[in-house]
């Protein structure tokens, strides 16, 4: 089975790591992890430090940090959308936006006064800690008219976003739509990883026997999707699966059930074999629970023959409910000039866990001559809180 392919436009994007994609996609191939940096959370009388992927601080007359990244990734995807608003009408042309942070940094402040003053601060609706502000947001600056849907399934918000934006067009209700997420780390989001004891004061260190947790990022990434091809340089969603297996509300199957099942779907979906897949972009946390999860689940879909493989959170730090977009625009970049972003983590292996096939420095596609001679497409995994589990597929647009 496979479905009608839908054209992924170049992204607009921005996070630690860049404010582009150029700049983005060389930081993650040179494994730079600059951008991931010191910061502390309060809790009562205690200081606590962990490293965070901070994105750019936003001008003075920017409403929230969180739609000022909106504002900028989107910016650079205006000349696509405009040639889409252009060819198909603005009522065809939708927008999908996942997120996981409904309105914290105008919520948490105004709560505090009530609590401190017993009123809330002039100005303060409730309307601003709305989950549909950001994708309303979004449609208005694009000048969109179409449908407009807000997604929340945790950390793979973004990439559901995406999934839904593809839906949109294949059932003909939209002929393009603009698809992706954005997301902050908030004092709210430090906080409820600090709770779950899943913050790391380290770089993070995805499937090394000493990976300690999370460090958490912020960003946005977006593509135009569009049942035609509007630029010369887009690649196409190939397919996508999900699965819910709701195993637990935070931690993943411990046997990858739900992990697999997606990325079973997917392949399915797309109508393609495990052995045509050149690379996968994990979603490799550095938790001890989800990097096991996630190792046992590459093996049961690809067994012994592993496809290259990297977590690239280590550099852009794990950027919840944008993530599954911003990881997605790696793989557009790996497409797009067939190098790999290198797996960053310090080599120690941990013994428990299936052998993947992590990228090494300077690793590019697979080469015609090797067992992956049919091997096209890039896969993308996200991978939630509740089991909410989704992987896409991207190929170059030219095979069609």
């Amino acid at each position: 089975m496979s479905f009608q392919p839908i054209f992924l436009s170049k992204p607009g994007l921005i996070c630690c790591a860049g404010q582009a994609f150029e700049p983005f996609f060389e930081a993650a191939v040179r494994g730079d992890q600059s951008g991931i940096l010191p910061t502390t959370l309060h809790v009562g009388a205690k200081t606590h430090s962990f490293l965070v992927g901070r994105a750019p601080t936003p001008p003075p007359e920017a409403a929230t940090k969180l739609l000022f990244l909106c504002t900028t990734a989107l910016q650079q995807l205006r000349p696509t959308a405009e040639k889409a608003l252009q060819r198909f009408g603005p009522q065809r042309v939708g927008l999908c936006l996942g997120s996981c942070d409904n309105g914290t940094e105008d919520s948490l402040p105004a709560h505090r006064s009530f609590f401190e003053r017993g009123a809330w601060p002039q100005g303060y609706q409730l309307s601003l800690q709305s989950a549909a502000r950001p994708a309303e947001y979004a449609a208005r600056f694009l000048g969109l008219e179409g449908p407009v849907f807000s997604l929340a399934t945790a950390c793979a918000s973004s990439a559901s976003a995406i999934a839904r934006g593809a839906e949109l067009i294949a059932f003909g209700l939209c002929d393009a739509v603009v698809a992706g997420g954005v997301d902050i780390a908030s004092e709210a989001s430090l906080l409820g990883f600090w709770a779950l004891e899943a913050l790391s004061a380290e770089h993070s260190n995805p499937f090394s026997k000493n990976r300690k947790g999370i460090n958490l990022g912020e960003g946005a990434a977006f593509f135009v999707l569009s049942r035609e091809k509007l630029e010369e340089e887009a690649m196409v969603l190939a397919g996508y699966g999900e699965s819910a297996d709701a195993f637990h509300m935070t931690a993943p199957h411990p046997e990858g059930i739900g992990a697999a099942a997606a990325m079973q779907a997917a392949l399915h979906h797309a109508g393609i074999s495990p052995t045509e897949v050149a690379y996968v972009n994990l979603h490799g946390t550095g938790t001890r629970l989800n990097d096991s999860a996630e190792a046992k689940a590459m093996h049961a879909v690809f067994g012994k023959g592993q496809p290259p493989a990297s977590s690239t959170k280590a550099v852009i730090g794990h950027t919840l409910g944008a993530a599954g977009a911003l990881e997605l625009a790696l793989c557009w970049g790996v497409l797009h000039t067939g190098t790999l972003p290198p797996h960053c983590w310090d080599g120690v292996v941990d013994e428990t866990l299936p052998a993947l096939h992590l990228v090494k420095a300077q690793e590019r596609l697979p080469a015609e001559k090797t067992h992956f001679r049919k091997a096209r497409y890039c896969m993308n995994n996200s991978f939630a809180f509740g089991g909410c589990n989704l992987s896409l597929l991207m190929r170059r647009a030219e095979e069609l």
